[in-house]
């Protein structure tokens, strides 16, 4: 694979790639594929390596943005910690999800045992941690689900989906239904510039979406 080919936008400041499902943003502890090993691919004439802006869970897919020089990289993490950036998710859930739309506020803490490794659950006293969501599509059982979170805490969706809406998301290890890929892409990115129009990336569904790509739409 060539990240090459994922690119999705590129200027002279960022460039963004829909990060395919399975392939890690950083390089694991055991060594190993990843995007951060693959920044070369993404140069794009440039001397210098791209940053890596944000992170996707490994299993996750969808839009990714790197900064391509400092300047760059300084006004898009100011964006991020202002809280400027919009993200749209698209996940498929293993049930039924009442009610059509609302807002889920699960603060998250991190836990861990030398049996089970770690994993984030909902804690009163864990950090604040806010979802909005949307139902797009219900069928055979299953939700097609829009996410838009206002906060960027480890694994929040998934947790938030289990959590906060009663069912996990499909191929989810952790928190949902086991076996295949996991059904969570961000679908949409927005980063507002200094100056100049806002930065729009949109990545589509990948091919294991099938027939629920077609009730993804756009964010309302």
């Amino acid at each position: 694979m060539d990240l090459e080919t994922r690119i999705i936008f590129i200027d002279a400041a960022v460039v963004a790639i829909d990060k395919p499902a399975g392939l890690p943003v950083d390089t694991p502890r055991r060594g190993g594929d990843s995007v951060e090993a693959r920044l070369p691919q993404l140069q794009q004439g440039y001397k210098r390596l791209p940053a890596i802006m944000h992170r996707l869970d490994q299993d996750t897919s969808g839009c990714l943005l790197l900064a391509r020089n400092p300047p760059a990289r300084k006004w898009v993490q100011a964006a991020f910690e202002r809280h400027e950036v919009r993200k749209r998710y698209v996940a498929l859930l293993g049930g039924p999800v009442e009610g059509d739309a609302g807002v889920i506020d699960l603060p998250l803490a991190k836990v861990s045992s030398e049996q089970a490794g770690w994993r984030m659950v909902a804690d009163p006293a864990g950090k604040p941690a806010v979802t909005n969501w949307k139902k797009l599509h219900e069928a055979d059982g299953r939700t097609l689900v829009e996410f838009v979170p206002e906060t960027g805490r480890t694994h929040q969706i998934r947790v938030h989906a289990r959590e906060g809406l009663g069912v996990g998301i499909v191929g989810d290890r952790v928190y949902g239904f086991p076996g295949g890929p996991m059904l969570l892409h961000a679908h949409r990115l927005e980063v507002p510039r200094p100056k100049g129009r806002t930065i729009k990336l949109e990545a589509p569904l990948p091919e294991h979406f099938g027939e629920w790509a077609a009730f993804a739409g756009v964010s309302s």
